[in-house]
């Protein structure tokens, strides 16, 4: 009787354990998707030459893009988040053709995080 209690106390935890970290995957390939979704919108609003515009979509997809760093440390993340500040940083300086080149960047590396998730 014994083991089957610690048999079936073994097999909750591992079921709940695992629950978790599929949750926790499920954030993890939203946030990638949301921030390539601004990044995209920024790579549009850049190429209309709206610094501005592409300021706040960057911040907005680094915001996700440091969410999802949180879940799992990837080098593609990092690049991304590297390419936003950039573009972010090129932006506020008005310069909407050399933001929106370094946000494109950043959409390529999403890009390969999300084919590396099959999605």
């Amino acid at each position: 009787m014994k083991r089957i209690i610690i048999a079936v106390s073994l097999v909750t935890t591992l079921a709940l354990t695992g629950l978790g970290f599929a949750q926790m995957e499920a954030n993890y390939v939203k946030h990638v998707r949301e921030a390539r979704q601004h990044v995209t919108i920024a790579v549009t609003q850049g190429e209309k030459g709206d610094a501005k515009a592409l300021v706040q979509h960057a911040q907005t997809g680094l915001e996700h893009v440091r969410m999802a760093q949180k879940a799992k440390s990837l080098p593609d993340l990092d690049k991304a988040a590297k390419s936003l500040e950039d573009a972010i940083n090129q932006g506020q300086t008005g310069d909407a053709n050399k933001a929106t080149e370094q946000a494109k960047e950043s959409v390529e590396y999403l890009d390969a995080v999300l084919s590396g998730l099959g999605g």
